[in-house]
């Protein structure tokens, strides 16, 4: 089992590293090797995605990924910016489906910003479609407009694009997701003002055909915002695009306290993915050990189950974050009144004491 270890900037560095120690305790064999991503790589090899890097990438089981960006590196040519490292990632290894459960723990209901009778039992997994959409299409740029509201000025653009190929394979891992839940999909699209999500409608609604015992709904992705606030327990799996899916998982994840609570998966058709916290480099605290490891950590167990073949590894991470959690310790972003505040270091090296003790029981 190859796994390229790739913590990239800001709290990625910290919270992989806690991430790995987790690993290196399971008693399973892993070949893992870093490399530079993001902004660490460009300021050692001028790009954010150094063809090493890539090539590991590509020749691995599994991803594990940090975060990447600082405000430094803003005003780099847009293919230079930390953050096309993960587009360049996703494009080259085919990663479509990107998987964000939105989980809240028992003992953080107190965590959320809502009321515990809303959230509490909450288990939402968002699926979002990771290589269509404004985020890739074509044509996109600047130019002098030659028609609009203003001729002449100067003005930039994207172009939102979906393919039926893209939406049917998405739809797909959606619904077989959701057998093995509550058996209920919600897609999630804007058609009645954009051309491309009445496609995605329809094409979702095709595929439904072949699975008569899931039910879908559609909904607006304005009101599935409020409803997210409103009643997050009406949601099952949510299928959507990639801005849409970028938008609402960020949004479910404050739901369950805090955003260093969310794991992701991007996936490919081989399931070979790439794992990371849904949570971004966050410099404004970088070094300072105070970052939240457990989305990470999650992450390494959604690793084991989906791209290695590990179930019963990933059970043991989990177990173990529950454990912890139920404990009492936390760090600053979950922290409430009664609970134990700790360190980065001290959250992960908890988890592999929790996993280290239920070994030797």
């Amino acid at each position: 089992m190859k796994i390229a270890v790739l913590p990239g900037d800001g709290i990625g560095t910290e919270i992989v590293a806690q991430a790995v120690e987790v690993l290196n305790v399971l008693d399973l064999k892993f070949e893992m090797e870093t490399a530079l991503v993001g902004g660490a790589a460009f300021d050692a090899h001028g790009h954010p995605l150094p063809e090493a890097t890539l090539k590991l990438a590509m020749q691995s089981d599994a991803v594990l990924f940090g975060a990447v960006g600082d405000w430094k590196y803003d005003k780099l040519d847009r293919p230079l910016r930390p953050e096309q490292a993960i587009l360049g990632l996703r494009k080259n290894m085919g990663l479509f489906a990107n998987f964000r459960p939105a989980i809240c723990y028992a003992e953080l209901v107190g965590a959320s910003s809502l009321k515990p009778e809303l959230i509490s039992g909450l288990d939402i997994l968002i699926i979002r479609e990771l290589t269509g959409d404004i985020y890739f299409g074509q044509p996109r740029g600047r130019r002098i407009a030659t028609d609009g509201h203003f001729p002449g000025a100067e003005e930039a653009f994207d172009t939102m694009r979906y393919s039926r190929p893209e939406i049917e394979r998405i739809a797909h891992v959606a619904f077989q997701a959701a057998r093995k839940r509550s058996k209920r999909v919600t897609s999630v699209d804007k058609s009645n003002v954009l051309e491309t999500f009445q496609f995605w409608r329809d094409v979702v609604t095709d595929v439904h055909k072949d699975y008569p015992d899931i039910a879908l709904d559609h909904m607006y992705v304005d009101n599935a915002a409020m409803q997210l606030v409103k009643e997050p327990k009406r949601f099952d799996v949510v299928v959507t695009g990639n801005m849409f899916g970028d938008i609402l998982s960020d949004e479910a994840s404050m739901l369950t306290g805090s955003i260093g609570m969310l794991p992701s998966a991007s996936l490919n058709t081989e399931n070979q993915g790439l794992y990371e916290p849904s949570h971004g480099s966050a410099p404004d605290i970088a070094g300072k050990d105070i970052a939240n490891p457990l989305a990470t950590i999650l992450s390494a167990a959604m690793m084991l189950r989906f791209s290695l073949q590990q179930g019963q590894a990933a059970d043991r991470i989990e177990t173990a974050v529950k454990s912890v959690l139920a404990s009492g310790l936390r760090t600053s972003d979950i922290w409430s009144e009664g609970c134990r505040k700790v360190s980065t270091r001290e959250m992960g090296a908890a988890v592999v004491a929790a996993i280290t003790k239920t070994s030797k029981g």
